[in-house]
C-alpha cells in the first residue's frame, strides 16, 4: 500500500487525493516529530513565566477577559472540544473525513501550534486504520476556522463521539481501540489547536477540485464530439489564433480539442471546406469554447494554488515561535482565501456546464445542426409521433439555472458570532457546499452533452471519426446503446453520469492528448 509522509510543509493535492480515496498509509517525518515536540516545549516555558496567553489560559472569543486558574487549563480545553461540538446535519462521507485528519495532522505538524506529538499521531493511527471520526455536514462560518467540525473529530481523540469503522458505527473510545490507542487528556492549548482551522472547507475543496479538473476534460471530450455531431468548424482552434491572446486555459483547451479531433473528416476546416455548405461560422459555443472553457481552466488553476497554500500552513491561534520564545495571537484561522478561491472554483464549474447546455440545444435544433433531424429523432422514427432526444434538454436547462443560483459568493457574507468579536467571518464551508452541488449538476450536463454528441453522430453515420473522439464515442456506446425508437433517456444518462465521475472519460482525454 502507498504511503504518504507528511512534515507540516510539503502536502500536495495528489497525495491529500490518494489517502481520501485510496487509503495510502500516512507516516509522520522524525523531523516534524521533533519539532512538534520543540514547540510544545517552548509553550510550556511561556506558562512557567505565568504569562497571559491567549486560549491557553484564558477563555475563548468573547469570554477572552477571563483569566483561567492552572488548576483548570485541562478542563478549559475538554470543555472547548465538547462545547463547540454543535454542528447538524447528514455525517460527511468518509473521504471528506480522511482528508480532514490528514490536513488537520500535517498542520500540527509544523510545529507552531503547541501540541504534544502523540496527539497527531493518535489522529494518524485512526487514519491508518479506517477509522472516521462522525462529523456532520453543517456548523461552521470558517470564522476561527472550522471550529464545530474539528471539534466532532477531536471528539473521538477524548474517547467521546462516535466513528465510522469499516462500514459500521461505533463509539469514540472503541474507535480508539480499533485503532490501538487510549483516550487523551488534553493540556493547556490542545483543544484549541485541534479545532482552529480550515481543514473542513479545505478537505472538500481538495476533492471538487480533483473532479472538477476530471469534468473539465470530461466537457472538452464532449465539446470534440459535438463537433464532429454538428459538422462544425475546426480553425476556431487554431493554435494561431490562441497565440494571439495567451491566456494558458484558452491555449491548453485549444491544444487538447485539436489532439482529440486529430485525423477526423467529420469536422470542417478553412482549408479543405466550401463555405457554401452551411453557416461559415458555429455559435459561440463551439467557436468560443476555448475562451469560455479556458477561464474556468485558470481558475481552477488559481483555486489549486490557495489549497496547496492552505495545507501546509500553521491556521490556529496563537501560534508558538520557539526560536524566538514567544507566543503571538493572530488570523490564521481565518478561511477568507479559502472561501474566495472555492467561490471562484464554483463559478468556473458553472460556467463549463452553461456553455455544455448551449450545445446541447444546438444540436437538437435543426436551424443550427446542418441537416440533423430535428430532436435527434432516431432513424425509422416519425418526428411529431417521437420526441427523440427533446426532453433531456429541458434537465440539462433545469440543472444549469439551479447552478446559476448557487453561484452567488458565500464568501460575499457576512454574519457576526461570538457577541460581535468575531465580527467578520468567511462563510467558507457554505462556499464548499456550494461548489459540490454545482459540480454534481455539472458532471450530470457533460453526461447529457455526450449522450446527444453520440446520437448526432450515430445520424451521421458514424464514420471518420477523430483519434481521441473515436474512442470517446465507443465507451459511450459500450455503455449506452444508440437511440433508434423513444425510450427513457433517465438510465442512459445515469449511465455515463457514473462514467464522468469516475473519470473514464477524463481518462481518455489525457491519453489522447499526451497531458
Amino acid at each position: 500500500m502507498a504511503q504518504i509522509k507528511i512534515d507540516g510543509s510539503h502536502l500536495t493535492l495528489d497525495q491529500v487525493l490518494q489517502v481520501a480515496r485510496e487509503n495510502a498509509q500516512t507516516v509522520i517525518t522524525e523531523k516534524a516529530i521533533s519539532r512538534t515536540r520543540n514547540g510544545r516545549k517552548a509553550l510550556e516555558r511561556l506558562l512557567e513565566e505565568k504569562g497571559v496567553i491567549y486560549g491557553v489560559n484564558t477563555g475563548f472569543g468573547a469570554l477572552s477577559n477571563f483569566r483561567i486558574p492552572p488548576e483548570d487549563l485541562r478542563q478549559l480545553q475538554t470543555n472547548l472540544i465538547r462545547s463547540h461540538s454543535s454542528s447538524i446535519g447528514e455525517p460527511h462521507s468518509s473521504e471528506v473525513v480522511r482528508a480532514m485528519m490528514l490536513l488537520r495532522a500535517n498542520t500540527l505538524l509544523k510545529g507552531n501550534s503547541g501540541i504534544r506529538p502523540e496527539v497527531v499521531s493518535t489522529i494518524v493511527k485512526l487514519l491508518n486504520k479506517r477509522v472516521h471520526p462522525y462529523i456532520p455536514e453543517k456548523g461552521s462560518v470558517g470564522a476561527s476556522g472550522d471550529l464545530s467540525p474539528l471539534s466532532h473529530m477531536a471528539l473521538v481523540l477524548l474517547g467521546e463521539g462516535s466513528a465510522e469503522s469499516h462500514g459500521r458505527w461505533i463509539t469514540g473510545r472503541k474507535a480508539l481501540e480499533v485503532s490501538g490507542s487510549v483516550p487523551l487528556k488534553l493540556e493547556a492549548k490542545e483543544g484549541l489547536a485541534l479545532n482552529n482551522g480550515t481543514q473542513q472547507m479545505v478537505a472538500m475543496g481538495c476533492l471538487c477540485l480533483h473532479d472538477s479538473y476530471q469534468l473539465l476534460a470530461t466537457v472538452e471530450a464532449a465539446l470534440a464530439l459535438s463537433l464532429e455531431a454538428l459538422k462544425g468548424w475546426v480553425d476556431a482552434f487554431d493554435d494561431r489564433i490562441q497565440r494571439l491572446r495567451p491566456h494558458p486555459g484558452q491555449q491548453t483547451v485549444a491544444q487538447h480539442v485539436r489532439g482529440l479531433l486529430k485525423g477526423s473528416r467529420m469536422i470542417r476546416a478553412i482549408e479543405r471546406s466550401d463555405h457554401s455548405d452551411g453557416r461559415p461560422q458555429d455559435p459561440y459555443s463551439f467557436r468560443c469554447a476555448p475562451q469560455v472553457m479556458g477561464a474556468s481552466k485558470d481558475a481552477l488553476d488559481f483555486t489549486r494554488q490557495i489549497l496547496e497554500v492552505e495545507m501546509n500552513s500553521a491556521t490556529d491561534n496563537p501560534l508558538i515561535f520557539p526560536e524566538d520564545g514567544v507566543c503571538i495571537s493572530g488570523g490564521n484561522f481565518h478561511g477568507q482565501p479559502v472561501a474566495m478561491g472555492l467561490d471562484i472554483m464554483a463559478l468556473a464549474i458553472s460556467y463549463l456546464a452553461n456553455m455544455s447546455e448551449r450545445r446541447i440545444s444546438a444540436l437538437l435544433d435543426p436551424s443550427l445542426n446542418n441537416g440533423l433531424p430535428a430532436f435527434l429523432v432516431g432513424g425509422g422514427s416519425k418526428p411529431g409521433v417521437s420526441s427523440g432526444l427533446m426532453a433531456v434538454q429541458y434537465t440539462a436547462t433545469s440543472l444549469v439555472a439551479e447552478s446559476k443560483l448557487l453561484t452567488h459568493p458565500a464568501s460575499s457574507d457576512s454574519i457576526p458570532t461570538s457577541s460581535n468579536f468575531e465580527d467578520f467571518v468567511s462563510m467558507g464551508p457554505g462556499a464548499a457546499h456550494k461548489a459540490r452541488a454545482i459540480l454534481e449538476n455539472s458532471q450530470y450536463v457533460a453526461s447529457i452533452e455526450l449522450l446527444v454528441a453520440a446520437q448526432g453522430v450515430d445520424l451521421r453515420g458514424g464514420r471518420g471519426l477523430g483519434g481521441g473522439t473515436r474512442r470517446v464515442f465507443q465507451a459511450v456506446r459500450r455503455k449506452v446503446p444508440s437511440l433508434t425508437e423513444d425510450r427513457s433517456s433517465h438510465d442512459d444518462i445515469e449511465m455515463i453520469r457514473s462514467m464522468v465521475r469516475d473519470g473514464e472519460i477524463a481518462r481518455i482525454v489525457t491519453q489522447a492528448v499526451g497531458s
